[in-house]
């Protein structure tokens, strides 16, 4: 292996690709370079075409013994394979701590106390209990999630007025905080980060799991609290988190999520409204089930979906709802419960779990936990008077409390030494395709004495990759030109290859360049992990097929140069996994170990195919290029 910054040797070049006429040719080159070559849009139909086509179907079996038996099997490998990987697990065997930090005062008929708890040891989450002054033996428990209010959090009106009524109707309901919401509203727990956890082998997920498990557990230590009688609701991300417990954890007889989620067939359809952040797309859960799955799962457990006609969010009712309740219906019915699978379109604007909503779940509860009482009433009490600043309801917080970044940190810092590590493991962290690789002209340029042909790289059936080839009067060896910043951003380096007599093949792999998506592009990628895919893998396994598509028109094998950290990764890989066409790599501003992306702080907008889960557990950067030996790997800093 070969690691050196050759900077006199790469001067030389440029100087070499400098005639009079430089500025012109450096015109000309970029005018190579940039013309288009996918249609408009391509990637964005291709990845559409990819996401929906993977998510697995739900299938209901003939007998209700069958169906409980494929959802025993669904509950278990979602909690055991996507929620508890890595420290997870550990965390899941954790005893929660419940500390009780004193009274609000009193309302009319109910007290207000606050707490703070344990997700996992060293990450405290804030919370409320609104507990009806006459308990009188066993009462409901109502779970109140909120979504992404990152301002007001607990102390949102429209969840302060919930929670009131439901103690005014004796039911114990909680007001828990949500991660990055109120009082966690701080950079370290942005929900995006999650994918730093997951990056070193750990479920970013189960922080969200695991707040809402320990808050059904203190619940149920309550002296006055039914079992049997337990249920969680939410808005938006609230919605999210209600089917993600109440799915998975049957302790939940009754679940109202509102305007939370939606099908991944839907978020593919509706990707400017319904794709969904780190947490609603966590790395493979699509490939074990859908949403509509956990909709199922819910059988026959009593469920109301609710989702507004005229939200300006997401999962408006209209295309949301459907495939739902298309999917679950079978469930309930084998169970011969299909009542108990309901749902409520709100006709109010906008996204809300306004007094239609609210009065809706208050009905749902009456009916469900409440059967033959006389005196309950659904209709809305007006509490506004009794409402509380956020202030008011500030729960203090230990001064270390752990946030996302933090233990990424420390799940990156405490790994344990790294065993030498193979191409078999590399391929399957990476899951890196073999695609076949079919080239279509795209059309034919010239400037000066350059001659540029563009193709369009058809990967299998499912990506269309952009590819420039530049030459010269007489091109001898091939590179392969990938970049951060896209194709077009590399005039430079293609003039000093074209200076050496090279030819140079230009291209833009998926989420670079051309191939980028316009509109929130790493939710795209979010999803493709969430199937099992690897956004990384893809990448790598273009630029490794571009490499065997070059070395087969022109025999001999090929350089891959990468200029910026991500592509020289995704570059790295597929030399390391394709080493019969690949004949060395050149990596400008790499990485020089995995672990700069949580020292830098990247998150999973900036970059997200970095966050494959598990690389940095079992790579760093040095073992990876280990792999590329005895090949040259050349680094160079600018």
């Amino acid at each position: 292996m070969r690691t050196r910054t050759n900077a006199l040797q790469h001067l030389a070049a440029l100087v070499l690709a400098l005639p009079s006429a430089a500025s012109s040719q450096g015109l000309g080159l970029h005018g190579l370079l940039a013309e288009p070559i996918l249609t408009s849009n391509q990637t964005e139909i291709e990845a559409k075409v990819f996401t929906s086509s993977r998510v697995p179907a739900v299938r209901i079996p003939a007998s209700k013994e069958e169906w409980q038996e494929t959802a025993a099997r669904i509950r278990g490998q979602v909690l055991d394979e996507i929620v508890f990987r890595g420290e997870a697990r550990a965390w899941r065997e954790s005893v929660t701590r419940v500390e009780w930090m004193g009274s609000v005062g009193a309302g009319e008929g109910y007290s207000l106390k606050k707490l703070r708890y344990e997700a996992i040891p060293g990450l405290w989450i804030p919370a409320l209990l609104y507990e009806p002054d006459s308990l009188d033996g066993a009462a409901p428990v109502v779970i109140n999630v909120n979504g992404h209010d990152r301002s007001d959090g607990k102390a949102a009106d429209y969840k302060q007025i919930r929670c009131i009524n439901l103690a005014k109707r004796g039911v114990l309901a909680l007001n828990l905080e949500w991660i990055g919401m109120g009082q966690l509203n701080t950079p370290g727990f942005g929900h995006y980060k999650i994918n730093q956890l997951d990056l070193v082998g750990t479920s970013g997920v189960a922080l969200h799991y695991l707040a809402l498990s320990r808050a059904i557990d203190l619940m149920l230590d309550h002296q006055n609290a039914d079992p049997s009688r337990v249920a969680v609701t939410g808005l938006s991300g609230g919605g999210w988190q209600t089917i993600l417990i109440s799915a998975l954890d049957e302790r939940v007889a009754l679940a109202n999520p509102v305007a939370g989620y939606s099908s991944f067939v839907t978020r593919a359809q509706f990707p400017g409204l319904d794709l969904g952040d780190s947490e609603q797309t966590p790395s493979d859960l699509a490939a074990v089930a859908d949403y509509t799955h956990l909709t199922a799962l819910r059988a026959p457990r009593l469920t109301l979906l609710t989702n507004n006609a005229h939200d300006t969010c997401c999962f408006r009712a209209e295309y949301a709802l459907g495939p739902l309740l298309r999917a679950a219906k079978p469930a309930f019915g084998l169970h011969g419960k299909s009542g108990n699978l309901r749902h409520h379109v709100n006709q109010d604007p906008g996204h809300n779990y306004g007094q239609d909503n609210r009065e809706a779940f208050y009905g749902f509860l009456g009916d469900a936990f409440f059967e033959g009482a006389q005196d309950f009433d659904a209709a809305e009490i007006d509490v506004i008077g009794e409402l509380k600043s956020g202030e008011q309801l500030h729960v203090p917080l230990p001064e270390n409390n752990l946030d996302i970044r933090q233990i990424a940190q420390g799940l990156a810092r405490d790994a344990p030494p790294r065993p030498r590590r193979t191409t078999a493991d590399l391929q399957a962290i990476t899951k890196m395709p073999r695609y076949q690789v079919r080239g279509k002209l795209a059309g034919n340029s010239t400037s000066a004495s350059v001659r540029a042909t563009r193709w369009r790289l058809r990967m299998d059936n499912d990506w269309t990759v952009p590819a420039v080839e530049l030459e010269g009067p007489a091109p001898g060896a091939t590179a392969i030109l990938v970049a951060d910043g896209g194709r077009d951003s590399t005039v430079g380096a293609v003039r000093a290859q074209l200076a050496l007599g090279k030819r140079v093949l230009a291209v833009d792999p998926y989420y670079f360049g051309e191939s980028r998506i316009a509109t929130k592009d790493w939710l795209w990628s979010l999803l493709i992990a969430s199937l099992g895919e690897r956004p990384l893998g893809i990448q790598a396994g273009q630029i490794a097929a571009a490499a065997r598509w070059a070395k087969q028109r022109h025999g001999e094998a090929v350089e891959l140069h990468a200029i910026g950290p991500r592509t020289s990764l995704a570059a790295l890989v597929a030399a390391a996994l394709e080493p019969g066409a690949v004949s060395g790599v050149r990596l400008v501003e790499s990485f020089r170990s995995l672990a700069e992306i949580i020292e830098r702080d990247i998150d999973a907008r900036q970059a997200p195919e970095l966050f494959c889960f598990g690389l940095l557990e079992a790579f760093e950067m040095d073992g990876i290029r280990e792999l590329v030996a005895p090949r040259p790997v050349e680094l160079v800093s600018q």
